[in-house]
């Protein structure tokens, strides 16, 4: 239910400015409509007054990656939904026809102050299917939904090769040739259907495959690149070079071998998830020293979980041990929160504390990416979705 709601003398630590300031936010239907030093509001009717007058106040944590509701609580095939095994090339597969709101990991990530996420198919096939954005409260994904389609999932490195090997892939080459394969396809699909115009007979024959990668073509939502080793992540800049379409770089494990080059590339990169162990070999480089390091040389950094292969609730706690290995607080912040946003393509609605941007806050009694900090609070379009029982 929407309503007013007054956030009173809380400390903001906003997302875009570097040094926290206190102030008031007010809440008008689900979206932030004032922030003032103070606001005077006795006399509305109606009014919920949260005070947070000695509590740190922060936008909603976003995460840029993850595989919250397809993979979380409930262990063993029937709580997986994220792969699909029986074919290597899926881009037609949508992750809202899997999420499961139900699913104890969501509830797990709101009270964790992660308010919005993006979870989509994993990384075994070289074309997964179509990432959604989604803010964790809710028991319906349709009512859930932020941006339906975000990204489409591609794979490099390991994972194909692994899960394939017995069937179309055992080389990197391979998974790079599939890809080019199926976006050519996809572009002749899509001049053919533009050709026909509205005479049916025409049109080509129905193909779901190359319809899902209609939009990567258009410019609609980027290749949301599984790549973990230097030279697959130069593989999917060469691929999208030569496509011409869009790019994110997802785990970006290297990223501190070549932080220069993705700085000069200018794709937003996604680091993580790191609070593992190296289980692969494309993992040997795996630090939590690679977001400072992309930060410094001027990527645009988002700090990610991989939920479930980390839980989801510790975002902020990933992004702090980036903190105390050399990333500055301020970049950690925003690369759980406004750089997030931007990398899944929401910014205009979430990732920072400003007007007209959704009511997601983590109210908390200290910095949240410090392991002994209490939320107190966590607030979703304006309405608290979380209070810590005293």
């Amino acid at each position: 239910m929407n309503h007013t709601i007054l956030i009173r003398q809380g400390t903001l630590h906003d997302g875009i400015h570097r040094e926290p300031y206190t102030a008031d936010i007010l809440v008008e239907n689900g979206k932030i409509a004032r922030i003032e030093p103070t606001l005077e509001m006795e006399n509305v009717p109606n009014i919920q007054v949260l005070e947070a007058s000695g509590l740190q106040v922060y936008p909603g944590f976003v995460e840029a990656h993850c595989h919250l509701g397809l993979d979380g609580y409930a262990i063993g095939f029937e709580g997986a939904d994220y792969n699909e095994m029986t074919d290597s090339v899926t881009p037609q597969l949508s992750a809202t026809d899997g999420l499961n709101p139900q699913d104890e990991s969501i509830r797990l990530a709101m009270e964790g102050g992660v308010t919005c996420v993006a979870s989509g198919p994993g990384s075994s096939n070289v074309l997964g299917g179509t990432f959604t954005v989604f803010k964790t409260t809710g028991k319906r994904i349709d009512d859930m939904i932020v941006k339906e389609k975000a990204a489409m999932k591609c794979a490099f490195g390991e994972n194909p090769k692994r899960c394939y090997k017995d069937k179309d892939i055992y080389s990197r080459m391979t998974t790079a040739s599939i890809l080019r394969n199926m976006l050519e396809k996809a572009r002749e699909y899509m001049k053919r259907k533009e050709a026909a115009g509205d005479d049916v007979l025409k049109q080509p024959a129905w193909d779901a495959k190359l319809e899902a990668l209609i939009p990567v073509l258009k410019g609609e939502m980027p290749l949301k690149a599984h790549a973990h080793q230097a030279n697959d992540i130069y593989t999917a800049i060469r691929i999208a070079k030569e496509f011409q379409v869009k790019l994110t770089i997802d785990h970006c494990t290297d990223g501190s071998l070549i932080a220069e080059d993705l700085a000069k590339e200018g794709y937003p990169v996604a680091v993580g998830p790191t609070l593992t162990h190296a289980s692969k070999f494309e993992l040997k480089n795996k630090s939590f020293a690679t977001p400072g390091d992309l930060a410094r040389a001027g990527c645009q950094v988002s700090v990610i979980t991989d939920s479930p292969v980390i839980p989801q609730q510790y975002l902020a706690l990933c992004a702090g041990l980036a903190v105390k290995s050399g990333m500055d607080e301020f970049d950690a912040l925003q690369a759980i929160t406004i750089n997030a946003a931007k990398h899944i393509g929401v910014e205009e609605r979430t990732g920072s504390l400003e007007i007209g941007k959704d009511g997601d806050f983590v109210i908390a009694d200290g910095n949240p990416m410090v392991s002994d900090t209490n939320i107190k609070y966590v607030l979703i379009d304006g309405n608290i979705t979380y209070q810590e029982q005293k």
